[in-house]
C-alpha cells in the first residue's frame, strides 16, 4: 500500500491547505488581468471619477463593454474594485487608485506583474537549470524581467532614497551637497542613479551595470530627466569597473545576483575613497529560514530560484548569496573584503539599507 494514502489525513488542515493553494491559484490569475486593465487603461479611466458604469468605463478607455464588464467583476471578487449593487455602478477608491493607477506611487503594483510572466515565460530554461546545474545569465531571461523589476524597484526608491535612506548613512548627505563623485554599481534602468543626480547636482555619478540594454536605457532615463551632463553610464563588471576615489559606491538589490560578491566588495574597498561608504541596499530578509516565512518571503524567494542564484551561478557561482541572505551573511562578505565597520542603517518591508566603511 502506498505509504502516503496509508497515513490519516487532518480533514481540517487539508482544507486549509486547499484553500490557500486557491487563494493563490487566483492570485494569478487576478495578475494577468491587473495588466490587462493597466495596459489599457481601466484603472486610470475610474481614477476620481467616482461610481462608474461598465459602458461609461469602457467608452472612457475605448473597449468593448463586454469585455470590460467581466473586467470589473472580476476586480470586484479580488477587492480591487468596489461595486455598488444598488446602481450597477463600479467605483475605483482613493486607496485602490493608490495601488492600481497612479504611477507615480510608491506601491504601485501593475507593472511588477511582469516579473511573475517572465518566470513563467523562462520555465523551460529553469526546469533545464535544475537538472543540469547550469546557471541562467540575466540578459538570456524573457524581456518583461527586466521591466518587471525596474518598475517593482522603481517608485520605492523615488519615495525613499533621498528622503530616507542617504539621510540613515554617517555623513553621505552632506558630501552630496558639497559635490561627492558617486558609483552605482549594477545600476540596471538607471532610476537610483538619476534619482541620486536629480537630488544632489554638485556631485557626479557614474553608473556600471553588465547588461548592455538596460544601460542603453538608463541613459534615455537620465537623458529624460535632464541630468546626463553629471549622470553617465557604462557597461562594466562589478568587479573591473573604472575609477578610483568614490566617495559612495552603491549597491542598489544587485550584490545577491553576482557570482563573486567577495570580489565586487574587494574592488570596491579599492575604489572607494579614504572616508568613503558603500551603500548596500538588498531584499529584506532574516538570517534564518524560519524568520522569512511570510508573502514577501515567498516572493523574494521563488524570484531568487529562477533568477537571482540562477544569474549568479551563470556568473561563475563562486558564492550564491540568493535574494533572501540576510543582513549576517552579507556582513561576513564585506569583512572578507577588508571593510572594518558595517551596520544596518535602516530597514522597510522589502529592503535592508546597510552601510560599510573601510
Amino acid at each position: 500500500m502506498d505509504t502516503m494514502q496509508s497515513r490519516t489525513i487532518d480533514s481540517a488542515k487539508l482544507d486549509t491547505l486547499v484553500g490557500r493553494v486557491v487563494s493563490d491559484l487566483s492570485a494569478g490569475y487576478g495578475g494577468v488581468m491587473v495588466s490587462l486593465g493597466h495596459r489599457l487603461g481601466l484603472y486610470k479611466a475610474m481614477a476620481d471619477r467616482g461610481p462608474l458604469t461598465s459602458r461609461e468605463i469602457a467608452t472612457r478607455a475605448r473597449c468593448a463593454e463586454r469585455y470590460v464588464r467581466e473586467w470589473l467583476n472580476s476586480q470586484v471578487a479580488g477587492g480591487y474594485v468596489t461595486y455598488h449593487a444598488v446602481s450597477g455602478t463600479y467605483e475605483l477608491t482613493p486607496e485602490q487608485a493608490f495601488v492600481l493607477a497612479n504611477e507615480d506611487s510608491p506601491v504601485f503594483i501593475p507593472n511588477a506583474w511582469a516579473t511573475p510572466a517572465s518566470m513563467w515565460a523562462d520555465e523551460e530554461k529553469a526546469v533545464e537549470a535544475f537538472r543540469t546545474g547550469a546557471g541562467i545569465p540575466w540578459g538570456d531571461h524573457d524581456g518583461r524581467l527586466f521591466c518587471g523589476v525596474a518598475s517593482f524597484y522603481r517608485n520605492a526608491y523615488r519615495a525613499s532614497l533621498v528622503p530616507e535612506w542617504l539621510p540613515a548613512l554617517d555623513g553621505v548627505v552632506e558630501k552630496l551637497k558639497a559635490g561627492a563623485l558617486v558609483a552605482d554599481v549594477g545600476c540596471g534602468h538607471g532610476h537610483s542613479t538619476v534619482l541620486m543626480a536629480q537630488a544632489f547636482p554638485n556631485s557626479r555619478f557614474h553608473g556600471f551595470d553588465t547588461h548592455e540594454k538596460s544601460v542603453d536605457e538608463a541613459r534615455e532615463v537620465a537623458g529624460e530627466a535632464g541630468v546626463s551632463d553629471r549622470a553617465s553610464f557604462s557597461t562594466a563588471r562589478a568587479e573591473t569597473y573604472p575609477g578610483t576615489g568614490y566617495d559612495l559606491i552603491c549597491f542598489f538589490d544587485c550584490l545577491h545576483d553576482m557570482g563573486n560578491p567577495v570580489a565586487a566588495a574587494t574592488h570596491a574597498a579599492k575604489a572607494l575613497a579614504k572616508d568613503g561608504t558603500v551603500m548596500l541596499v538588498e531584499p529584506f530578509a532574516n538570517d534564518r529560514v524560519e524568520d522569512n516565512i511570510s508573502p514577501v518571503g515567498r516572493l523574494y524567494y521563488a524570484a531568487s530560484t529562477t533568477i537571482c542564484c540562477a544569474h549568479a551561478i551563470s556568473d561563475g557561482g563562486h558564492i550564491v548569496l540568493g535574494a533572501q541572505a540576510g543582513e549576517a551573511r552579507l556582513k561576513h562578505v564585506f569583512r572578507k573584503a577588508g571593510f572594518t565597520r558595517f551596520r544596518k542603517a535602516m530597514q522597510t518591508p522589502f529592503n535592508l539599507i546597510l552601510e560599510a566603511r573601510l
